[in-house]
């Protein structure tokens, strides 16, 4: 019997117990691509955006790196939020409950922004909005860290939302956003980034179908 799909914070709601254990040890890379995606990130005295945050995997490594970082967190799962704010009780933390693509992110008031494992699930047009947002509150200069699961090809691409369109219809479920994995080709998610006003997309290092990318803002 195929899966019901579940609204996305309620998906991570109901996994919070054994989620850090679940993308440590499941997803291919992770225990170095956490590492790596917190070393590119700045050093000293800075404001980081994190989209996505959930329980801070990445911030755990980040802060052992740079313990002066000021954070903002932006998560849907009040429940990760409160885990993420249990571990970090002594870093400076703006911690946020809402989606990502509503809540205002302001004007050139952040270093660099980060995302881990958070992104593959929004269409090519979804992001092209959000990361124009992006783009307007880092600082001249900065960047965006992106590690993330990519389709392999185009026709894969073009699978799985097709498939999550048909889900959804065979379900009866309203519009909304689901759990189900609609990744972009890294190809795709260069041109997206760049359509949205980065003045550079990097390729920094990849773990088969993980992948971290840096998209920087001219000065």
């Amino acid at each position: 019997m195929e899966e019901r799909l579940e609204e996305m914070a309620a998906f991570f709601e109901r996994r919070l117990g054994h989620y850090d254990s679940h993308m440590l040890e499941d997803i291919l890379g992770a225990r170095e691509f956490y590492e790596f995606t917190a070393g590119l990130l700045p050093k000293g005295p800075c404001r980081v955006l994190d989209l996505g945050c959930g329980t801070g995997l990445e911030l755990e490594e980040y802060f052992k790196l740079n313990p002066m970082a000021a954070v903002t967190g932006i998560d849907l799962s009040e429940k990760m939020l409160g885990e993420l704010k249990r571990k970090f009780p002594d870093r400076e933390l703006e911690l946020i409950q809402g989606s990502y693509f509503e809540v205002p992110f302001g004007e050139e008031c952040f270093d660099g922004a980060v995302s881990v494992e958070s992104l593959h699930h929004f269409t090519y047009e979804e992001k092209l909005g959000l990361y124009k947002r992006l783009l307007a509150a880092i600082k001249p200069g900065g960047y965006f860290v992106l590690t993330d699961y990519f389709a392999e090809s185009p026709e894969h691409e073009k699978f799985y939302f097709e498939e999550l369109s048909r889900m959804k219809r065979e379900q009866g479920l309203p519009e909304g956003s689901y759990h189900y994995d609609t990744p972009l080709t890294l190809e795709h998610e260069t041109e997206v980034l760049l359509e949205a006003g980065f003045a550079e997309v990097r390729h920094m290092r990849g773990w088969e179908a993980n992948h971290t990318i840096i998209a920087r803002k001219k000065l």
